[in-house]
């Protein structure tokens, strides 16, 4: 089953995010991964005013998704992350039906 991996982020250096977002798609992919939504206008319906960079990525299951984000290539990425904003980050399981 699918599985979605959700981000929230605030970014505070756009130029050190460039590093972050110039590695991620080739290692997303080399992990079964593919982006649904990578930023992009926001526009709140419901609830708290949202107004940070949101991106989606389904993976193949959670398992898979684990995996690219516990990978060592990933952990150096985050760092870099880190350094450029705030972030949340979630694992969502697909509907079963």
């Amino acid at each position: 089953m699918a599985a979605y991996m959700v981000v929230r982020a605030d970014i505070k250096d756009p130029e050190r995010y460039k590093d972050y977002t110039a590695k991620t798609p080739a290692l997303i992919e080399k992990h079964g991964g593919r982006f649904l939504v990578r930023g992009g206008s926001v526009e709140t319906l419901e609830g708290r005013e949202e107004n940070r960079r949101v991106v989606i990525v389904e993976f193949e299951s959670v398992e898979k998704a684990r995996v690219f984000y516990q990978s060592p290539e990933y952990q150096e990425l985050v760092k870099i992350s880190s350094e450029a904003g705030d972030r949340e980050l979630i694992l969502v399981d697909g509907f079963a039906g």
